[in-house]
């Protein structure tokens, strides 16, 4: 079975039949129980094996052909409209994540929370918003999360019921199912654009003014270590995907992530992941052993997704030792916040390490953190850029640079305010003219 001809003689010679109806128009339940009848006649009657010699606009077409055959075989009067969405959706099962897809296709949909089989939401600009996309039962769905974390290597099943993984288009999933999820399976997926915004993005959606984008773009260029801090949904891996924008195309960057989600434009990146234990609880390679592996690959500087645990000791060695320009993301709600967390973090590889030492070790290795958030009307902003200026006794020191001020909220929910500068001149202004870069006094003046 080589052609696509071939594949519609196996049609022909099918035994398997589905129950004629006659319908004129059919509500959602009925127009689920045809796909699945449809999808269920076709696994039957189509080698997998010989359909996968085919291109994908083949396959495509082939199925295409299939489903009309079916339709007319058995007597199915549909509309136009109809008889083209379930063509699409029956090729959506075959070929991609079944009734997902149209989501994943929107370029609107940010985020995609499926709550159980029967209720899923997505986030447009910020704000969350019921479909009426469902499954067809608990089964479908388990199907469609094998599907997804088979691509990556990964499994998930009751005796390992929680899985991190990602699309092909590099967007994150999390997935959780019983005994665990009470309810039934649970799908959350973090959406990546095709097309990663830049900093000129970021100031038209009014993120940050073009003065601060003018000294984050500085900061990338001049190797000064930043730490990106805010909360799930702030814009943190954004932000990282835009400051390490301006690395330079000689340099050599390596990533370490969990679930591989960075858009680095530069020639010379290395991407790492880290691997979960087996089916023995064997195998599994964290973030730690990956960063301590960056540090034998030669890099110029290391990014880190996220830093989460024990590595971050690893990490802020990096960044005093040679590996200048390294950034990390970390979840916390101010920049102070952040630094407290990394102390904790140190202290969960170093137990013995003095508290003094942590903190002599941060202020050496962060230059500067720069705090995002998303506000109640869904718009993310740069709340805060501070630089880490060294210790005072046994206290890190920290000066803002630049802050984001609510002024107040709007009858329909917009949060206003502005951005400004503190008035405060920063230290890294001699570190970025001495790699080239001008930024004027006046732009850290107060207006």
């Amino acid at each position: 079975m080589n052609t696509p001809i071939s594949l519609r003689e196996r049609l022909e010679t099918g035994t398997t039949r589905v129950v004629a109806q006659r319908v004129t128009g059919i509500d959602n339940r009925a127009y689920q129980d045809l796909k699945h009848r449809l999808h269920q006649t076709l696994l039957d009657r189509v080698d997998l094996e010989s359909i996968q010699r085919l291109t994908q606009d083949q396959i495509k077409l082939e199925l295409r052909t299939l489903v009309e055959r079916l339709l007319e075989e058995e007597a199915v009067v549909i509309n136009d409209a109809e008889r083209k969405n379930l063509t699409r959706d029956i090729q959506n099962e075959m070929l991609g994540f079944g009734p997902l897809e149209p989501l994943l296709e929107d370029p609107t949909v940010s985020d995609i929370l499926v709550n159980t089989h029967r209720q899923i939401y997505v986030e447009r600009r910020g704000k969350l918003e019921l479909t009426d996309v469902t499954f067809t039962d608990s089964a479908h769905l388990m199907k469609i999360i094998d599907k997804i974390v088979s691509r990556v290597g990964r499994r998930i099943d009751e005796s390992s019921p929680m899985v991190d993984a990602r699309l092909p288009d590099g967007s994150r999933v999390n997935a959780i199912i019983p005994p665990l999820a009470i309810d039934g399976p649970i799908v959350s997926i973090r959406r990546f654009s095709a097309d990663p915004l830049r900093l000129a993005d970021l100031v038209a959606y009014g993120s940050m003014t073009a003065d601060m984008a003018e000294v984050l773009q500085g900061l990338g260029r001049a190797k000064v270590n930043i730490l990106i801090s805010g909360g799930t949904g702030s814009g943190k891996t954004t932000m990282l995907n835009v400051i390490s924008g301006f690395i330079g195309q000689t340099e050599r960057i390596v990533t370490v992530e969990d679930a591989a989600e960075l858009q680095l434009q530069q020639p010379h990146v290395v991407r790492l992941e880290t691997r979960p234990p087996n089916i023995e609880g064997k195998g599994e390679v964290t973030q730690r052993a990956l960063v301590r592996n960056a540090l034998r690959m030669r890099p110029d500087r290391i990014i880190l997704g996220e830093v989460r645990g024990a590595e971050a000791l690893d990490m802020l060695g990096a960044m005093n030792t040679g590996h200048e320009g390294s950034m990390a993301t970390i979840h916390a709600n101010t920049p102070r916040d952040a630094l407290t967390r990394l102390e904790n973090m140190i202290s969960m590889a170093a137990a013995n390490l003095p508290t003094k030492a942590m903190r002599q070790q941060i202020s050496s290795a962060v230059g500067v953190v720069v705090q995002v958030s998303r506000l109640p009307d869904g718009k993310r902003k740069v709340m805060s850029i501070q630089e880490v200026t060294g210790m005072e006794g046994e206290m890190i020191t920290m000066q803002e640079i630049f802050s984001y001020k609510q002024t107040g909220l709007g009858d329909d929910g917009t949060v206003h305010g502005h951005h400004s500068p503190s008035g405060i001149r920063p230290r890294f202004i001699d570190r970025l003219r001495n790699f080239g870069v001008t930024v004027s006094n006046t732009v850290f003046e107060p207006s």
